[in-house]
Parts: C-alpha cells; sequence; structure tokens
C-alpha cells in the first residue's frame, strides 16, 4: 500500500513576506526601545530582564 503524503506549508507571495517581515521588524524595535526607554515604572519593570539580556543598559 502506498502512503501519501501532503504538505502543510502555505506558500505567500514575496510582498505578503516582505510586509510580516518589516511590521515584524517595527514591533521589536518598539518593544525594546519604545518600552525599554520609557519612564514609567510598570512598563520599566516589565521590560527589565529583557533589555539586561540584550545588554541594553537602563541605569
Amino acid at each position: 500500500m502506498a502512503t501519501v503524503r501532503t504538505s502543510n506549508t502555505i506558500s505567500l507571495p514575496l510582498a505578503s513576506r516582505l510586509t510580516t517581515a518589516v511590521v515584524s521588524l517595527l514591533l521589536g524595535v518598539f518593544i525594546i526601545y519604545g518600552v525599554g526607554l520609557s519612564h514609567s515604572e510598570t512598563l520599566h519593570d516589565t521590560a527589565h530582564d529583557t533589555r539586561h539580556s540584550y545588554g541594553f543598559p537602563c541605569h
């Protein structure tokens, strides 16, 4: 009996992949720098360990 394999991958056009990559990059930059440089105590405490793990000084 032959085994039939199906693929679960989705082929996306280049424009969709680039849009996803740019949006992800902008979100990442905002999270690291926008939250990282925030003066809000809650945001500072939330991002504190992440900043230090990347070597990002905060104080």
